[in-house]
């Protein structure tokens, strides 16, 4: 059963007017559906300005969706906020909460530990203040950490450190669902697969889903169950996780793949278009070609793709592996 279920989420942004004429809305989310179970981890990829950090942010509401359907459980998160209520709304941000990219900026520089984990303890008025320590000792243990930890600020601790602590500020008001947006980007090799490790070890634990967004498909093949690739706004090909990476049907999925490093130094691309390499750059988000949208860029476009949007479909039938593409690889 679904725990957070997303459906027909979209998300448009004004643009400046062009003169005297309106301009097109920037469509940074276009459309977008998918479904997390409890205690699964949905991989989310795409190239850099394809929507996947506006998705997030639309899932816990720090920006309105445009159009479209957002429910953790039985709580339907767009109609909770249109509605208002501080109780309703605190419910729904425990239910959910974000683990941020930079784990220095996501922290308070004047805070220690002790008081950024104590803050969601305070606002959501979970646990007497008598009991904070108690809980935050509980928390830094959880990710790894000892409670001397509580008394420092975030300068005082390392990258892989200072990330535990956003981990261990989301768990603090025990979420349903964690957003990972690019969790380990700016961490060193090695302290990110401490990290990944962690997520694993908590998800096993606790039974969390997660969302985790990153361009670094290594990773994203370690710790995902499913994954859904995005490309201007849109979900292109949704599966598990080992039959998208070893079975991609979609050539801009086969394109990702195919730009992964190769560890070895003897390897080299003679032409680029023989593994699926791809050449430009993305069209706009104001003025997106019609169609399929990657028809463009695409080896295998045919006249049909520059017409007709593809849906998300299967092969065969009732298989989980989607694939939007007139013409699958």
């Amino acid at each position: 059963m679904s725990l957070l279920r997303v459906e027909g989420l979209r998300k448009h942004y004004p643009a400046p007017r062009r003169w005297f004429r309106p301009a097109p809305a920037l469509r940074a989310v276009d459309g977008v559906s998918f479904e997390i179970a409890s205690a699964e981890t949905l991989g989310l990829v795409g190239e850099s300005g394809c929507g996947k950090t506006t998705v997030a942010r639309t899932l816990l509401h720090l920006v309105p969706p445009t159009e479209g359907q957002v429910r953790i459980g039985g709580i339907d998160v767009t109609a909770t906020f249109a509605a208002g209520g501080r109780a309703p709304i605190l419910a729904v941000r425990r239910a959910i909460q974000y683990v941020f990219q930079d784990p220095f900026l996501a922290l308070n520089p004047r805070w220690t530990v002790e008081q950024a984990l104590a803050e969601p303890l305070r606002v959501h008025a979970l646990l007497p203040a008598a009991d904070w320590p108690g809980r935050i000792a509980a928390l830094l243990d959880l990710v790894g950490l000892d409670s001397g930890h509580a008394e420092r600020y975030p300068h005082e601790l390392s990258g892989g450190q200072r990330q535990r602590v956003g981990i261990a500020r989301a768990l603090a008001v025990e979420p349903r669902v964690l957003v990972l947006d690019e969790p380990v980007s700016s961490l060193d090799v090695s302290i990110r697969a401490q990290i990944l490790n962690l997520l694993g070890e908590l998800q096993d634990r606790l039974g969390i889903a997660y969302l985790y967004i990153s361009h670094d498909l290594a990773s994203v093949r370690s710790i995902s169950h499913r994954v859904a690739v995005m490309y201007l706004g849109r979900i292109v090909e949704q599966g598990p996780a080992d039959a998208l990476f070893t079975r991609p049907r979609h050539h801009y999925t086969r394109a990702l793949l195919a730009a992964i490093p190769v560890p070895d130094p003897d390897a080299h691309l003679v032409d680029p278009t023989a593994t699926g390499l791809l050449r430009g750059e993305p069209p706009s988000l104001l003025s997106p070609p019609g169609g399929c949208h990657f028809h463009p860029r695409c080896p295998a476009a045919l006249p049909v793709c520059r017409t007709e949007a593809p849906a998300l479909s299967s092969e065969p039938a009732g298989d989980t592996h989607r694939f939007a593409c007139h013409n699958p690889a």
